[in-house]
């Protein structure tokens, strides 16, 4: 190198300008799509090169290695994996909504499965391609030399088709990426159609033609947000969900079929992604994954587990594999070699005003054609007027071509493009033409230029031509909608939407020990029988409360002391039927001598107007239930309590409902709620029932129309008694009598009103013994009796709680029993599947029906 070549330079500066060059090229030349044709330029050159090559849709097939080579030798000089990888993507129908080459051989799947080499594969273009190209011949758009200027290739095709909203692009660029989704064909047309004629349309206007992505792997779009987002501003959130359905095989078994996957979503990799997570026990409920997908179409088999539930199974597969995924759309496209962030309004008016450009050259090539046409067709019809003199022209200068021409011209004033039409014509020819023929060819060519001219001039026709294009386009390949819109919209799945909400038990003990079970759980047996152990307590503990609630209720959990607390039931340990449970204390923040003495479950979906609560020393309290929508972790005062009294009972009511107060020594009363004032969550309350010197209040009640006020005593015995039997007095009487206590029945532990909704009866002892069996089995007697045997209770030991479920009646599990056990009170039944609760029962409420003492005594059990 000579010394006068060398030129000193910063090595910042020409670092900053070869980045900035090769940063351009990539963006412009690779990587973005052009606003107008949608394609980039690899693509647009394989479509470019097959037209070319004549591999048109009514054409056979050829190798895709020959296609492959035509675009190297002559357009892209690049790598051929990268062509043929191009190649087949725009013939994968799982990749493009409307593909746009037909395929031939192995092209891959939707598993990810790599296509064959390319010596193998063969393609043309497909039908609908065809739109892209057509009138490119008539000087509708520009060319410009290839890398070698051995060629020229066009920059942009005319593009009939509005290919970048209808096959979308994806691609990443240096500093910027876009990701455009697939549309629908006849809702692209239809929103073009109305944006021709309402040129100030919004884009809101426009979103309800073009409702939102349609993805060629179908799928349901969850919420309207992302789409609007991404119609307004160019950016936004598609959260897209697979298609399920459920089917039940011969045995009881509940399959999940999955039938459209979000769009790029690998179906091998999702399979094995599910069956991990089912072997790691990370999802429950699943035994088996397979893929049972064949030419006919997707199928994607989930078998569940005989106790699974489908929803959770389901949410948990939404949260945690590609069964849901999110579409971050980016509208970047190349506008005049300038990258854009485009809204749905701009896209589809750079696509108009492409077609107005193209239109306008067709038109305008086709004008220049049809007046050259014109200027032939009036040197012919000169010709036939002067056609013996024409013919001796020609005669007498067959010798001289350049003579003959001359001469005609000279006489007849014709130009050189006339008098050349007429010389390169053969005389035969000539001497026969029809005179008629050339008048009428000559009329048409004048209208079609009248027509040409009239298009030029208003620019309205042009648009005109642009619609009966999109018409013509919508029934020739229109098809309908794949991808469902569902215009719920879906946040972060919370802990709740991957729990089952199943019907469950609830036992709180006396130590402060609480957890949930099943309610199947525990079998049904006759009135009278043992039961079973619930739970195995300590020799200086006892079950004190049970509650049958639903997973996704909330629990308001009363003290002694008036304060409440707060918890999800889904958030109480599930363990087994034997085991004590979780301690409360680590869960909310009660004291150390803080007892619960109610239990309020708050259904999910349902409100109630007012909370009820009572005290040992018979007051009653109203508050509304909007003070305890938000309770804190540290709890809130739920009611003022005097030194010596203790809070028993919490219940939900609405206007007009009565209430019933149950005393330990048979007492009862009878009140409306309305004759409570509101009062606020830390005031006292009001005298509800006035009692005896050694007599408490145990249980507190709603009176439900059509029911009857169960009792049960310490000791196991236990009756029904219409509601009707006990009159409305005003608060703070004495009440009636509701049941004859003596030795052998023991103190009244607990009550409450049930229904014919109440199926299933709960009864639980302070050692932790619970028998389940039939409410309709219970006998119907007066207020002043006594009762019959519900179940045994061993000695030192009493009954605690009850409760009453929504299960079948046991006449009906009897019928339909899978299993039999021997027991002195009957055949214990299993119970069947638990059932929703209604609005009557799921405001289930326990209260304590013993204080502090362990030893029963006649005043104190």
């Amino acid at each position: 190198m000579e010394p006068g070549n060398v030129k000193p330079v910063n090595i910042v500066t020409e670092m900053t300008g070869a980045y900035l060059d090769y940063s351009m090229s990539v963006i412009v030349s690779r990587a973005l799509p052009d606003v107008r044709d949608g394609l980039k330029p690899v693509h647009r050159r394989v479509l470019y090169a097959m037209d070319q090559m004549g591999l048109q849709s009514t054409r056979q097939f050829r190798k895709c290695a020959g296609t492959v080579g035509e675009v190297l030798k002559s357009y892209h000089p690049h790598g051929d994996a990268a062509v043929y990888a191009s190649l087949v993507r725009l013939a994968q129908p799982w990749a493009m909504r409307y593909p746009l080459v037909l395929g031939q051989g192995n092209f891959g799947s939707q598993d990810d499965d790599p296509p064959a080499a390319m010596r193998y594969t063969e393609a043309k273009m497909a039908t609908i391609a065809d739109e892209l190209l057509g009138d490119i011949e008539k000087d509708t758009v520009d060319f410009a030399p290839n890398y070698d200027n051995q060629t020229e290739e066009p920059l942009v095709l005319p593009a009939r088709l509005p290919n970048l909203l209808l096959n979308g692009s994806t691609g990443i660029a240096v500093g910027m990426a876009t990701n455009i989704p697939p549309h629908n064909l006849n809702e692209l047309c239809d929103g073009i159609t109305y944006l021709i004629d309402n040129p100030e349309a919004t884009t809101e206007e426009l979103a309800r033609i073009i409702r939102g992505p349609d993805f060629p792997t179908g799928g349901i779009i969850q919420g309207r947000e992302g789409i609007r987002n991404t119609y307004a501003n160019g950016r936004g959130r598609i959260v897209i969900r697979a298609r399920t359905t459920t089917e039940e095989s011969e045995r009881g078994r509940i399959s999940i079929i999955v039938t459209e996957l979000p769009y790029q979503v690998i179906k091998s990799d999702l399979v094995k992604k599910i069956a991990e997570l089912a072997r790691d026990k990370k999802i429950d409920g699943i035994s088996e994954v397979r893929d049972e997908s064949d030419r006919q179409g997707m199928r994607m088999v989930i078998d569940l587990k005989r106790d699974a539930n489908v929803d959770s199974v389901l949410n948990s597969l939404f949260k945690y594999t590609a069964m849901q995924t999110a579409f971050n759309t980016n509208m970047l496209a190349l506008v005049d070699q300038q990258p854009q962030t485009l809204t749905l309004k701009k896209f589809l008016y750079h696509y108009i005003r492409h077609r107005e450009n193209v239109l306008t050259r067709r038109t305008r090539f086709e004008l220049a054609k049809a007046e050259a046409r014109k200027h032939i067709l009036e040197g012919l019809k000169i010709a036939l007027d002067n056609l013996d003199a024409v013919i001796s022209i020609i005669r007498s200068s067959r010798s001289a071509y350049e003579d003959g021409l001359a001469q005609l011209r000279e006489q007849f004033g014709l130009s050189e493009e006339q008098a050349r039409a007429i010389l390169d014509m053969r005389l035969a020819r000539l001497a026969s033409m029809e005179r008629q023929k050339i008048e009428d060819e000559l009329k048409d060519v004048l209208q079609h230029i009248d027509y040409y001219n009239m298009l030029l001039g208003d620019i309205n026709e042009i648009r005109k031509l642009i619609k009966d294009d999109l018409a013509m386009l919508k029934e020739k390949y229109g098809d309908e909608r794949r991808t469902e819109i569902d215009a719920a919209e879906v946040g972060d799945f919370k802990h709740e939407d991957l729990i089952p909400n199943e019907e469950v038990v609830v036992t709180l003990t006396e130590k402060g020990y609480i957890k949930r079970l099943p309610s199947n759980t525990y079998r049904a047996q006759r009135r009278g029988g043992r039961g079973v152990t619930g739970m195995v307590t300590r020799e200086d503990d006892a079950v004190r409360h049970l509650l049958v609630t639903h997973t996704h209720d909330s629990l308001l959990f009363f003290t002694d002391r008036g304060r409440v607390f707060q918890l999800k039931v889904y958030e109480l340990p599930d363990v087994s039927r034997t085991a004590r449970g979780e301690h409360l204390i680590n869960m909310i923040a009660i004291e150390q001598r803080e007892r619960i003495t109610a239990i309020v479950s708050v259904p999910k979906g349902i409100s109630r107007d007012v909370l009820i609560v009572a005290t040992k020393k018979g007051e009653v309290k109203k508050t509304s239930m909007s003070e305890f929508e938000v309770v804190r972790r540290q709890g809130l005062i739920a009611m003022n309590l005097e030194d010596d009294d203790e809070l028993i009972g919490a219940k939900m009511a609405a206007k007009g409902d009565d209430v019933l107060l149950i005393t330990a020594r048979g007492q009862a009363i009878r009140f409306c709620v309305d004759d409570l004032r509101l009062a606020s969550r830390t005031s006292g309350g009001v005298r509800g029932i006035r009692l005896d010197q050694d007599d408490r209040v145990v249980s507190l009640n709603l009176v439900k129309a059509d029911s009857e006020l169960l009792i049960v005593t310490e000791y196991g015995f236990g009756k029904r008694t219409p509601v009707d039997e006990y009159p409305r007095h005003n608060r703070g009487g004495s009440g009636v009598i509701t049941s004859r206590i003596s030795d052998k029945t023991g103190l009244v532990a607990t009550a409450r009103v049930v229904t014919d909704q109440d199926s299933d009866l709960m009864i639980i002892s302070a050692s932790g013994v619970v028998i389940r069996t039939d409410v309709n089995t219970i006998k119907i007697s007066g207020r002043a009796t006594q009762g019959v045997i519900l179940m045994h209770v061993n000695k030192n030991d009493s009954i605690v709680a009850v409760a009453t479920t929504n299960g079948k009646k046991l006449a009906d599990q009897e019928a339909e029993a899978v299993a039999v056990e021997n027991g002195e009170g009957g055949e214990p039944v299993v119970i069947g599947a638990p059932v929703e609760s209604t609005e009557s029962d799921a405001d289930a409420t326990i209260e304590s029906g013993t204080p502090d003492s362990e030893t029963p005594t006649e005043e104190q059990p």
